[in-house]
């Protein structure tokens, strides 16, 4: 066989060869083309050689280099019981972080506490005294909501509260394991809510409250505390307590959490600031109607009488 026979004999092997590749690659679905994966193999090689050689840079696109970043978890620290120069309070104000003021109504502060937070960016919720199954009726505060009082009684306590406390974008309760329990009382508040556009923080000091499933019923997002931060009243077990929340934020996306001022409020706000300088750089602390907001897509104005 002659060097011209064995030219021509190659050059129709190799023409068979690629007709039978296009033909099966038309009849049977599912088999990437063989020119196209070749194309491939070499735009990107090509690609790469190009970014190689380029000056200055050899980085891809930034959209094919670094993935999107995912939200971080969300910290809301409700702070309860401003509105009567408690112990705490100028701490609190001075944490290096959003935190979210629960202020009570109708005290020497309330007014002051609520347009200082207001001024700071923080959210103010009305810190609403309701009654307990056990504690001192002192406890309370005044403008308390009681199980044995009227539908218009009720009401009334609600919207004097309201008006009694600026800038308030929601309500908790303070105290309230007999009145979150009840559910026409709970439904009377949260329909006040619900034609002012707030919402309802179930601070969960009744855990079979049911406030949850009047505020699903009625449109409102469930909103609750997860932690107290303060149940024991040092600044060591605040600092514990916070890890928790990192590890609830962590798992769950967002943490509610509680604290308060009072007679131990610099130990809690001492808790807290040292928590914070742990937790910063794995979660983000927002205020709660940032995370209602996120989480329950809740977009409500407020009416305000």
């Amino acid at each position: 066989m002659n060097n011209d026979y064995r030219s021509l004999f190659r050059s129709r092997k190799l023409f068979l060869y690629v007709t039978s590749a296009f033909i099966i690659t038309a009849l049977i679905p599912g088999i990437p083309s063989a020119a196209g994966a070749g194309l491939e193999v070499r735009a990107q090689g090509s690609r790469s050689e190009l970014a190689a050689k380029a000056p200055g840079s050899a980085k891809l696109p930034e959209s094919e280099e670094q993935p999107a970043k995912t939200a971080r978890s969300r910290v809301a620290i409700i702070i309860d019981d401003f509105g009567n120069k408690m112990r705490g309070t100028e701490e609190m104000f001075a944490l290096p972080v959003k935190i979210t003021a629960a202020v009570m109504p109708f005290l020497s502060t309330t007014e002051q506490d609520a347009k200082r937070a207001h001024e700071r960016g923080y959210d103010v919720l009305v810190h609403l005294p309701m009654e307990p199954r056990q504690g001192k009726p002192e406890w309370l505060g005044p403008g308390a909501v009681l199980t044995s009082m009227s539908d218009a009684e009720v009401r009334e306590r609600v919207e004097a509260a309201l008006d009694n406390v600026p800038y308030a974008i929601g309500i908790n309760n303070h105290m309230g394991s007999k009145v979150t329990g009840d559910e026409r009382v709970m439904g009377i508040v949260l329909a006040v809510c619900r034609e002012r556009g707030l919402f309802f923080v179930d601070s969960h000091t009744n855990y079979r409250s049911i406030a949850g499933k009047v505020a699903r019923e009625q449109g409102l997002p469930p909103v609750e505390n997860h932690i107290f931060l303060d149940d024991v009243h040092s600044a060591g077990h605040v600092l514990k307590q916070m890890r928790l929340v990192r590890e609830h934020a962590l798992d769950q996306r967002y943490c509610v959490t509680i604290g308060h001022v009072g007679i131990q409020g610099k130990e809690t706000a001492a808790g807290i600031r040292s928590g914070i300088e742990e937790l910063k750089d794995s979660v983000e602390f927002v205020g709660i109607s940032d995370l209602v907001r996120e989480e329950w897509k809740w977009n409500s104005q407020l009416k305000l009488p």
